[in-house]
């Protein structure tokens, strides 16, 4: 088993999704005509009319926390410094560049998520990657593929991942024993599960923005003091981006670990957004607008959660002092030099908010999962039980192997979302058209679905009959 998924993993994040998320990245970008710089404030002003809940869904901007609350984890602490260990400053470049061309992505994959959503027996509205190869394709066989794989790589191990991370900072930071970090975390995660994506969605709504915004003032903290500094910092980055600076790894050595970090990160092109995605009543009430709302959260994820991190560790000069910690480690080193010996606190409990968010944010997912495979209310319980079950199990057993099946559950889901937003693509650009047209004279655009009969019968008419509206 084990030589099968190295072997995966080798095609997978060796060949297809490094090449293949940055190709659909830099497509969608050029087939919809630079979107995230021609509308960039548009993407801003979505979030800022996304606080209205409608009818069986969760609003915009609690959709967007809990996307958020997936994205913004151990990756934004540790992938960062492991980005910069194995290859240098520039690193932190083509991490930049794979958010940019990934906003376009995530646009797309959110609109289509938001475009096939329907109800469920409560009312809830569901979407997602599965419900889209379902219904647009006419592809039920890949969307039970891609939602057997999320429900493995989201629902259970990476929440082992995630509890692993907490419980090594807790144990570092204040000595707490692994399995009683574990057995407190399920507990805390149970309360918040057990109450529905309604209920995820409004505890994310409460921490993310706090969470990320603490993180982010004592970034603002660390640059103000040490600003004379930065602009040689930025300037390194680049130049390493492009050889132009002697760094380990060299340009190829920035290039691929850079864009590996910023793919795992912000998710984008994954199919793993799109199923809170299509949880929101959008404002205005048309698909396009919550894949705005998405897109920005590549941005807040890498541009500034990243950026942060990576700044912070830079200005700390504890890689040039010839530091050979990695990792949560040398982030935590970085914030002693800054703040002094509350940092390494400061990044515990940083570490301890933002893997538990990714703990219920990565459920939300895997919850809708279970709904498009009919798993009813038992197939819920059983997800509920037995990612709770991994959250106490991963705190306090290495977690190397089950990681590696993980990467090569999401590689088969993000190369089948791959696959299946490129065929959708004339739509996604069909609903662009059609809401910056209506831009042009309207606040709030709306969808008409007379205006897309190549979706007649795949959409559920009673969402989005805008007479009704």
């Amino acid at each position: 088993m084990d030589s099968i998924i190295n072997f995966l993993n080798t095609i997978f994040w060796g060949y297809i999704l490094i090449y293949g998320l940055l190709a659909a990245g830099l497509y969608f970008t050029v087939r919809l005509g630079f979107l995230q710089i021609r509308h960039l404030p548009e993407f801003f002003r979505s979030v800022l009319k996304a606080r209205q809940r409608g009818h069986g869904g969760i609003s915009p901007f609690q959709a967007l926390c809990t996307s958020l609350a997936s994205r913004i984890g151990t990756g934004n602490l540790a992938g960062v410094a492991v980005a910069l260990t194995l290859g240098g400053p520039g690193a932190i470049f083509w991490m930049w560049m794979v958010a940019f061309v990934g906003m376009a992505t995530a646009y797309a994959e959110s609109s289509l998520a938001q475009l096939f959503k329907t109800r469920d027996e409560n009312g809830q509205l569901r979407g997602g990657p599965a419900f889209y190869m379902s219904k647009g394709l006419n592809a039920p066989w890949a969307g039970a593929i891609f939602a057997v794989s999320l429900i493995i790589a989201f629902g259970l191990v990476f929440n082992a991942v995630q509890a692993n991370s907490i419980a090594g900072a807790m144990e570092g930071a204040f000595d707490l024993p692994p399995l009683y970090v574990g057995v407190f975390l399920a507990v805390l995660a149970g309360v918040v599960i057990f109450g529905g994506i309604r209920t995820v969605a409004k505890v994310s709504e409460l921490v993310v923005p706090i969470m990320a915004g603490i993180y982010l003032l004592v970034a603002v903290y660390v640059i103000l003091t040490n600003l004379s500094d930065v602009p040689a910092i930025l300037a390194l980055i680049v130049k390493s981006a492009f050889g132009f600076e002697e760094a380990v790894g060299g340009v190829a050595g920035a290039m691929l670990n850079g864009i590996k970090r910023g793919l795992f990160s912000n998710e984008a092109g994954m199919g793993s957004a799109p199923n809170i995605a299509a949880a929101a009543t959008p404002n205005p009430h048309h698909p396009a607008s919550q894949g705005l709302v998405q897109g920005l959260g590549v941005f807040i994820d890498t541009i500034l959660v990243c950026t942060a991190t990576a700044i912070m560790i830079m200005l700390s000069g504890v890689i040039d002092a010839g530091s050979t910690l990695t990792g949560v480690p040398l982030t935590q080193e970085a914030m002693g030099v800054h703040i002094g010996a509350v940092g390494t606190y400061f990044i515990a409990i940083a570490i301890f908010f933002f893997a538990f968010t990714s703990i219920i944010g990565n459920y939300s997912y895997a919850e809708n999962a279970v709904i498009f495979l009919k798993g009813g209310k038992i197939g819920v319980l059983v997800l509920r039980v037995v990612a709770l079950m991994m959250v106490v199990w991963g705190a306090y057993e290495s977690v190397a192997t089950v990681f590696n099946l993980a990467d090569a559950a999401m590689g088969l889901m993000a190369t089948i979302n791959l696959v299946a937003i490129l065929l959708l693509s004339g739509l996604v650009v069909k609903m662009t058209k059609d809401y910056f047209k209506q831009r042009k004279t309207t606040d709030s655009p709306l969808f008409d679905p007379k205006d897309y009969p190549e979706v007649a019968g795949k959409i559920d008419l009673e969402i989005w009959d805008k007479s009704k509206k």
